[in-house]
């Protein structure tokens, strides 16, 4: 008899260990990565780095914290958040060179370009890297509104409508069908932002006909959407 009461209370014991263990888990804070902004003393391709799969925070978290600022610091961001930011925005996620985010009949018609303090550039989701394309400072047409002149980043997502085209897909779809992967991309950057602690705001206007021109984009090229972000 005091054998099997001596089992049950070590059972017992190691269960509540258990427990306990558990709940010290769930309550534990994900700590940060230390973060660097970045120099951008030249204009050259940018190398970024693999997403860390392992950083942030719960998905449900991120959606409650989800939210839109217009107030940004000047700083730029470090090539982490770069990086990581753009993967969520239009990068391969798989092998077959699919995207994080769905699209349809696969065709991924929208273009992505960074535009920073020291010019615009071509993310290029398969080398995952940011291409330089046009030197200087055009913040000023990613946007009407003048916070965007001085926020570090500014996303502009343009429709290459040659994509429907190849496909005789209805004129009349186009700009629906490229919203919609807009739509896409622009939440995925909005719950990246909140699980990492930055702002972004998504906007739908620009100086749409000289940033194209600028860009050297023609008829079949439209401005979809933008997406500010920054600290």
């Amino acid at each position: 008899m005091n054998r099997v009461i001596f089992m049950i209370i070590v059972s017992a014991i190691i269960l509540s260990g258990c427990c306990t263990s558990g709940t010290q888990e769930s309550k534990t804070e994900i700590v940060k990565e230390p973060v660097t902004p970045m120099e951008l003393n030249s204009f050259e391709t940018i190398k970024l780095q693999a997403p860390n799969l392992e950083c942030g925070v719960a998905l449900m978290t991120a959606a409650k914290d989800r939210m839109s600022f217009r107030e940004f610091e000047e700083t730029n961001l470090s090539l982490k958040h770069l990086s990581e930011l753009l993967w969520m925005a239009n990068g391969v996620n798989r092998e077959d060179g699919k995207r994080t985010v769905p699209s349809a009949r696969a065709l991924y018609p929208l273009e992505l370009y960074a535009v920073l303090a020291n010019g615009i550039y071509f993310y290029d989701p398969v080398e995952h890297e940011l291409q330089p394309i046009v030197e200087g400072d055009y913040r000023n047409l990613s946007g009407l509104q003048p916070f965007v002149d001085n926020a570090p980043l500014n996303l502009v997502f343009i429709a290459n409508y040659e994509k429907y085209i190849e496909l005789n897909m209805p004129e009349s779809k186009w700009l629906y069908l490229a919203a919609l992967d807009a739509g896409h991309c622009t939440q995925n950057i909005y719950l990246y932002c909140a699980s990492e602690g930055l702002k972004s705001v998504v906007r739908a206007g620009a100086k749409e006909e000289e940033l194209l021109e600028v860009l050297k984009l023609g008829e079949n090229y439209q401005f979809v959407v933008a997406h500010t972000v920054g600290y």
